[in-house]
């Protein structure tokens, strides 16, 4: 990923609903574009109606990336990664953000906003964003073994 600016495609469900905005000033901040996908309040909704569609707008070539919300962010990982092409890892700390594209070559992440504080998820976003995969060696192997 270009990190100069980057089209990041945003998803959530309800519980996830209050870090969207946050993370979406975030991202503009930086000098990102956002497709947001939704949803728009925090009444009960289901999250593949809009999981789906953040994550399938990275293979599209609609957006260079995707970070998708929820509850937990495990179903929204779930989801996520059903579409090929996209690999997407549930990120819980700063560690995990940078595991997760330094070693995984990451796409998309999922972040629970229960467990997960907004201070702790912006630090989560701007951390992944500005990581590099490794390529080559052990990580770009098992990273094509994943898309085999």
């Amino acid at each position: 990923m270009n990190h100069s600016s980057l089209t990041v495609a945003i998803g959530t469900d309800h519980a996830g609903f209050p870090l969207k905005q946050p993370i979406i000033d975030l991202l503009e901040s930086m000098g990102h574009s956002v497709l947001d996908f939704g949803c728009n309040s925090s009444e009960a909704c289901d999250y593949p109606d809009f999981i789906r569609p953040a994550a399938e707008s990275v293979p599209q070539g609609k957006a260079d990336c995707a970070i998708v919300l929820g509850g937990s962010g495990n179903g929204e990982a779930i989801v996520a990664n059903k579409v090929p092409g996209v690999r997407c890892g549930l990120c819980w700390d700063e560690w995990s953000a940078e595991m997760t594209k330094v070693h995984n070559h990451a796409n998309c992440i999922s972040i629970g906003a229960r467990p997960v504080p907004e201070a702790l998820a912006l630090k989560i976003v701007r951390i992944w964003l500005e990581a590099t995969a490794e390529m080559g060696g052990r990580h770009q192997r098992r990273v094509e073994k994943i898309e085999a």
